[in-house]
């Protein structure tokens, strides 16, 4: 075993939240103010900073098996105990079971990684790229915003599928289910699909809205 290999297995603190998706390089900004998960984070703090994060699904009632760790990049103290914290998202899990669950839950986890691709996958992320563009483009003209891209957006495939699905808004399970994806292809072209739809929806609007503009 060398130094840099991982331990495939441990135990992990775990945070539900509803309809919440977190992506490995993704931030996550989180405000702390139940009593449990005060105790849970003050303890965290004094050890690696690290936690898991599930979908709570509100409507089922159900906390899925498949998360993402985890790390509290800065903090701050409020009044009352309460604290306001960044977190920025790592490497993903699987529950394997719960070691206990109160006065919050921990569970014994592995790590899930995306196998190697078995193509090039710029062309495919250079889609996905040109449609999230499209997608911007047409949301600002439909809305006579300035909405532009970040410049800082990632290049790498693997990078940008958790970038697009880290921004997908109002489709939590959606979002599980390219979180537990365990290959950046099949997740790029989900994604590459859920934009074509956005876009061809959004641009049908354009239509609609340039044709009365012109009433």
């Amino acid at each position: 075993m060398t130094s840099s290999s991982k331990i495939a297995v441990r135990e992990l603190p775990l945070f539900p939240l509803p309809e919440v998706v977190l992506f490995p390089t993704r931030p996550l900004p989180l405000h702390i103010f139940e009593f449990r998960y005060r105790i849970m984070m003050n303890t965290i703090l004094e050890s690696d900073r690290r936690f898991g994060v599930l979908m709570v699904d509100p409507v089922k009632g159900t906390i899925a098996n498949t998360g993402c760790c985890a790390e509290i990049v800065h903090h701050q103290r409020l009044p009352d105990d309460r604290i306001k914290m960044l977190t920025l998202g790592q490497q993903r899990f699987r529950v394997l079971e719960y070691v206990r669950e109160k006065p919050y839950r921990v569970g014994l986890v592995e790590w899930i990684e995306d196998q190697p691709p078995a193509k090039d996958l710029r062309p495919l992320s250079t889609e996905v790229e040109q449609l999230l563009r499209d997608v911007v483009r047409l949301s600002a003209k439909l809305t006579e915003q300035n909405i532009e891209l970040p410049e800082d957006l990632p290049d790498l495939p693997t990078e940008l599928s958790y970038w697009v699905a880290s921004n997908l808004y109002g489709v939590a399970p959606e979002q599980q289910l390219l979180l537990e994806m365990q290959d950046t292809a099949t997740r790029l072209e989900r994604e590459a699909e859920i934009l074509t739809s956005t876009r061809n929806h959004l641009a049908a609007r354009s239509v609609l809205k340039d044709t009365f503009n012109e009433k």
